[in-house]
Parts: structure tokens; sequence; C-alpha cells
């Protein structure tokens, strides 16, 4: 078997062993992308292994909050792990949203491992045009 070496993740993987899984009071970051699409925010979130219903998304006032926890998988007795490299424990991203998206209307969907939140913009933060009134004749007022 060919084996490349990174010097990084070897880092990476020593620092997570002598810290230990993340754990709900201490959480790991996760991964994430933010876009604009139309008149909507999207939100994309890496939780690849996470079982839907591991993911808690919760909303208060304007912070958006995504945690998410990556259990072992069952093993039998028999098994022997030789490599683990994928990280495990609990996972976690706080976002402060706009006042002008709707967090009413927020729609959350899970596929192929990527947590997509789509947050519509608020009706009264769209552009509008302002209709102008034209008077019926010239007042005059008199003192």
């Amino acid at each position: 078997m060919l084996m490349r070496t990174d010097p990084f993740r070897e880092l990476d993987r020593l620092a997570q062993q002598l810290t230990g899984p993340a754990t709900w009071s201490r959480p790991s970051p996760m991964p994430m992308d933010a876009y604009r699409e139309g008149d909507r925010y999207v939100v994309a979130f890496d939780l690849p292994g996470v079982s839907p219903d591991g993911i808690d998304i919760d909303v208060e006032r304007n912070m958006l909050t995504v945690k998410a926890e990556r259990r072992p998988a069952a093993k039998a007795d028999d098994v022997q792990m030789e490599l683990s490299e994928r990280p495990l424990g609990v996972f976690s991203r706080q976002i402060v949203l706009a006042d002008t998206l709707d967090t009413e209307h927020i729609q959350a969907d899970y596929d192929a491992g990527v947590l997509t939140l789509r947050i519509p913009i608020a009706e009264r933060a769209k552009p509008r045009k302002i209709a102008i009134g034209v008077g019926s004749g010239r007042r005059e007022i008199s003192g």
C-alpha cells in the first residue's frame, strides 16, 4: 500500500486526540458557505455522516444556532480499528442574522451530508416603488 503523509493533517489529528472529542459544552466548528440567491440567503453546512435526527437548529431573535452530533458507528466485538481520521462528537456554528431576514420562514433541507438553510428576505426590506400623489389644485393659506 502506498501512503502519502501530510504533516499538517498529522498535527490536526494529534491535537484532536489530545483534546478529545467535542462535547455539547465544547463543540467543534463546522465548515459552511453563505450566499444570496434571488430573494433569499442560503447557508450550507458540511455535516457528512451525521444523522438528520442528530441535527438541532434554533433561532432566538436574530441568532441562528446549528448543532450536530456525529456518533461512532456500531461495530461488532471482533472489529479492530486500524485507522480513525473522521472526527466524532459535537459540531456547532452560530450566525447573527440581519434584521432584514424573515426568520419565521426558514427552510431546512439535508441531503448528501449537506444541511442547507434558505432564509427569505423580509418584505419590508425588499426594494419597492413609492407612488407620488398629485394634488387636485393649488391651495393658498390666508391668515
